[in-house]
């Protein structure tokens, strides 16, 4: 880095004597600016393969997992090449969700009932047409956690449902209660640390399916969601494996990041904005038990939590939720193969917040993290609009699990 620095300290220098030189002369016209072009693009694509252009760091103490990873999942020891014009995080977060494109996707919705009189609302993606596993008992199935806000509208869910279907499996979108279009019929919403919902999906998924692999796959929340399922299920799970993409380790540290004011104001307000427009659409029964009016006044994530999450899940303080929200507390109870993916230039889990130690005392859990890709972005390619680097990697990994699992089932 020291080297290379010195290296354009010096061409810099040398292109600003340069266009003194021909601007003394009376040069400065044709042939000039394509020069000052050529070399200026010459030093960028030096600073690009150098510093941006780097290999994955893979954090896996278990050697078999962790070699596993490397003969069927090569993206874990690919070269990330971020896009060249957008490889810094908070630019990858926020260009990603228009510019990405959006497969089309079909699905069929099923409403299911929860013991305290609830309903959560399921996304399926059939796949009655796959060839390779044209058995539906038999056919793959990936259980998709969006994230904070999201549904199965997402880009980067229809893009997993892409790499799914591609490969012949069944996908079902677990929507949190109350975002997708549905009612809510009791006071109670969804929480980063309350696993109930999720277990009475995937309990209900398996019962349909019970002769199909199961797998699953959190992003951001719902990726924090399904690592509190698995710390606390242990073995006692039918997934045989989870992929986890942009979780927020420690909910605080995360907090206290997106209220830096330049993160405030490009990613903070707005999902406080979209957290309060999914409550307010079931205003007539969420009032009966909260303060609306205190709650539609928030101004950041860590307020509306403290104003309505933790007090509807029972926390006395809103560090309390934070920490039991936070998977980094909770990962050495995990007990089959996940693999987590984190940018370390990632707004919504700052780098010195990722389990690092956890993981290398966890056989189970390997950690690929890229120096770039922002939050659920991981862009790469000049135009990147139909594969993302996090894409590749959820496609080799789920093929991996269901095609070569033998070699990991002893974890």
């Amino acid at each position: 880095m020291m080297v290379l620095g010195m290296n354009l300290q010096v061409l810099s220098r040398e292109l600003s004597l340069y266009l003194e030189q021909q601007v003394r002369v009376g040069l400065f016209g044709s042939g000039v600016g394509l020069s000052l072009v050529l070399g200026f693009g010459a030093a960028y694509a030096c600073y690009y393969f150098s510093t941006i252009a780097k290999k994955p760091q893979l954090v896996a103490s278990g050697e078999t997992f962790c070699q596993f990873l490397k003969r069927h999942c090569p993206a874990v020891l690919d070269t990330y090449y971020p896009t060249p014009w957008c490889w810094e995080g908070r630019a990858q977060t926020l260009i990603r969700p228009f510019i990405t494109c959006k497969p089309r996707v079909h699905y069929t919705n099923e409403l299911i009932k929860t013991a305290d009189g609830g309903q959560i609302s399921l996304d399926w993606f059939e796949n009655d047409v796959s060839t390779s596993y044209p058995d539906a008992h038999t056919r793959p199935t990936v259980i998709l956690l969006p994230g904070l806000t999201g549904t199965s509208r997402e880009s980067y869910i229809l893009h997993m449902i892409q790499q799914s279907a591609a490969l012949g499996y069944r996908c079902v979108v677990f929507n949190n209660r109350g975002v997708s279009g549905e009612d809510l019929l009791t006071p109670r919403t969804y929480c980063a640390s309350n696993t109930e919902d999720l277990e009475a999906v995937i309990r209900h998924v398996h019962s349909l399916h019970s002769s199909a692999p199961l797998l699953a796959a959190g992003v951001s929340m719902g990726g924090m969601l399904l690592l509190h399922y698995l710390s606390k299920t242990g073995r006692e799970t039918p997934l045989k494996a989870a992929a986890i993409f942009s979780a927020g380790w420690d909910v605080l540290q995360s907090a206290v990041s997106l209220e830096r004011p330049l993160n405030w104001l490009l990613f903070n307000y707005y999902l406080t904005t979209c957290l309060q427009a999914s409550v307010n659409r079931h205003r007539h029964i969420l009032e009966k038990l909260f303060d609306m009016d205190l709650i539609m006044k928030a101004k950041t994530i860590r307020e509306f939590d403290k104003r309505l999450t933790s007090v509807m899940f029972g926390y006395p303080t809103i560090e309390d939720y934070y920490r039991d929200a936070s998977p980094c507390h909770t990962l050495k109870s995990i007990e089959i193969p996940v693999l987590c993916l984190n940018a370390l230039d990632d707004a919504f889990s700052p780098a010195y917040a990722i389990p690092v130690e956890g993981a290398k005392q966890n056989p189970h859990v390997a950690l690929v993290l890229t120096p770039y890709g922002g939050h659920i972005g991981f862009l790469e390619g000049i135009w990147p609009r139909q594969c993302t680097y996090m894409d590749r990697l959820f496609r080799q990994f789920v093929q991996a699990v269901v095609e070569h699992g033998d070699a990991i089932a002893s974890l």
